[in-house]
């Protein structure tokens, strides 16, 4: 087996972006456990940004008793994929086609947000988005907005209550965190 190499981004001959392998490895602590049974060329995706302001929010929650709701889409478990992407004109785009005119993103890894939430010692829960709209009343609120509108209304509300719950759509591929810090802790000086 080889190892894990950062992926970057080089120019071919062509003068054209392109991802290269990067030269230093990567420490296997980042893996996840199961990483020797991934095939040659596997991606796994890490983000220290994410992770950094993850720990922020969740000293910040911590030093004021709070919650946060954090809502994307994203996976649960920690995994092998390649979900970098370009969005334009709310389409899909290749993310070397329109550099500044797409936007780029990947999925949330949940998991790793999790991990920091508990490790700092706040309370936590992993849904998915339809999960969590349905427990607050999704469908009954739908049914208010609809009572006594004329059937092209009520057809629309039906639309996007599936668009945002329906497990295939919306409804599955965004998860919902949620953190409650409820003890603050003193303040110390340094």
């Amino acid at each position: 087996k080889g190892h894990y190499q950062e992926r970057m981004i080089g120019l071919n001959e062509q003068n054209e972006l392109i991802f290269v392998s990067g030269s230093a490895g990567i420490d296997e602590a980042l893996l996840p456990a199961n990483y020797n049974f991934e095939p040659e060329g596997s991606i796994f995706e890490i983000s220290p940004a994410r992770s950094a302001l993850m720990q922020q929010i969740t000293e910040m929650l911590l030093q004021n008793s709070g919650a946060a709701l954090l809502i994307d889409y994203g996976f649960t478990t920690a995994g092998f994929a390649d979900t970098l992407q370009a969005l334009k004109n709310h389409k899909f785009d290749n993310v070397f086609a329109h550099p500044g005119e797409a936007d780029i993103t990947s999925h949330v890894d949940f998991s790793a947000l999790n991990k920091i939430a508990v490790d700092l010692g706040c309370s936590t829960q992993i849904t998915t988005q339809g999960e969590f709209l349905l427990s607050l009343g999704l469908l009954d609120r739908a049914g208010q907005l609809g009572h006594g509108k004329q059937e092209d209304i009520q057809q629309k509300i039906r639309t996007d209550v599936e668009r945002l719950a329906a497990p295939d759509q919306m409804g599955n591929l965004f998860k919902v965190l949620i953190v409650t810090c409820n003890e603050p802790h003193p303040q110390t000086e340094h």
